[in-house]
């Protein structure tokens, strides 16, 4: 009896392990699976949330102020806080005079200032790719390396640390948005933008790309993908009217990918540069609906789009500062950057008077901007209310 017994202890035993093996699996799974389930509600909820906001702060605008938030305007010279309340820009951009003879503190108050004077919160932006355009740091002792020096030095744990310095500093003084990564491939070391790039191929600028998207989400600093759809080897749009002779095909091949990395990852913002691609379109990319259709349709990017400054001669030299502010709503973009609001945003409004420009295509660029400060922390539950009171 003692000998028969043996075995089928053993394989009680057995049978008990293998169960409570895949009792435990299921419990891990279903944990899992839970996990899932709670950050799917989670994430709509929250964009629940995020649209009530933002169509309720819509709702609330007249079309002047809805015009006014295309506009990403550079700091003027004087009466900065007059032509915010006059033009209810979406945000200012601070250059290099900005900073001048300025401390953090400085700095600090007058973003302060300018937030204080704007009914809807701004977009508070500056330059800050490290090396050759740095804004902020230029007053610090040590400004910012270049990318390129970064990871030449240091690999990606010293482009991670670069940013979450950057991200630090932006934020200890009111500013929300850096315009960097700088997502372009530039073969040639002598190219206008090479100096600004990370100075690798298109798989590693990807990396890279992804990482400082990544570290700016974390830290609620905005980021923005320039110059697409890629400078590669091109002349200085900022001097000259600039000529790219390159396929849809090779820049699929190669100067998407970075581009496509930072969508993936979460960027916030793509700024488009003023070259134009001679095969794809007879006019510069900042006013193309053709490459702002690649953008949204074939990179699948759902975000802000914005457009270099349209002061450069890349885009000056082409057609004038009004009508061309016209031509990049008309494109699909969202974000107008540049010095001559005065006359542009009076030329938006005569060409909605006329019918010429719908306010229902005006909403869905503000609607993006608005989503994109409700993003950063800048437009709140709280300030939903306070529209409505």
């Amino acid at each position: 009896m003692r000998r028969r017994i043996k075995p089928i202890v053993v394989y009680l035993f057995f049978f008990l392990v293998i169960g409570g093996l895949i009792l435990a699996d299921y419990q891990h799974h279903r944990q899992v699976e839970s996990q899932v389930e709670k950050t799917e509600k989670t994430t709509q909820t929250s964009e629940t949330e995020k649209n009530k906001v933002v169509e309720e702060r819509l709702v609330s605008m007249t079309l002047e102020e809805k015009v006014g938030q295309l506009f990403w305007a550079r700091v003027p010279s004087s009466h900065q806080l007059e032509d915010l309340q006059s033009y209810h820009f979406g945000g200012y951009l601070l250059f290099g005079r900005d900073f001048q003879g300025q401390t953090l503190e400085d700095i600090k108050a007058l973003t302060s200032r300018y937030q204080a004077t704007s009914k809807i919160p701004l977009l508070i932006g500056s330059d800050e790719e490290g090396g050759t355009v740095t804004r902020i740091s230029s007053i610090l002792d040590t400004p910012f390396q270049s990318p390129l020096e970064l990871y030449q030095k240091g690999g990606m744990e010293a482009i991670r640390s670069d940013t979450r310095q950057k991200a630090e500093l932006l934020k200890s003084v009111g500013i929300n948005a850096g315009l960097f990564p700088v997502a372009d491939l530039a073969s040639n070391p002598s190219a206008f933008i090479y100096d600004r790039t990370i100075g690798q191929d298109a798989q590693t600028t990807a990396s890279y790309v992804e990482e400082v998207v990544t570290e700016l989400q974390k830290n609620k600093v905005g980021s923005t993908l320039k110059h697409f759809p890629g400078y590669g080897d091109n002349g200085d749009s900022h001097t000259a009217i600039i000529q790219d002779n390159r396929s849809l095909d090779e820049l699929r091949q190669a100067d998407f990918l970075p581009f496509q990395a930072g969508i993936d990852a979460g960027a916030d913002s793509v700024l488009v540069s003023h070259n134009i691609l001679t095969k794809i379109d007879t006019v510069p990319s900042s006013i193309s609906p053709k490459i702002n259709e690649i953008l949204r349709k074939e990179l699948n990017f759902k975000g802000v789009i914005m457009t270099d400054d349209l002061d450069m001669a890349g885009l000056a030299d082409f057609v004038n500062q009004d009508e061309a502010a016209f031509q990049v709503i008309l494109a699909g973009n969202d974000l107008i950057l540049g010095s001559s609001y005065q006359t542009q945003i009076p030329y938006l409004l005569k060409k909605v008077s006329s019918g010429e420009l719908t306010e229902d295509r005006i909403d869905e660029s503000v609607r993006r901007i608005l989503s994109w400060k409700y993003d950063l922390g800048l437009l709140g539950i709280s300030q939903s209310k306070e529209v409505k009171d």
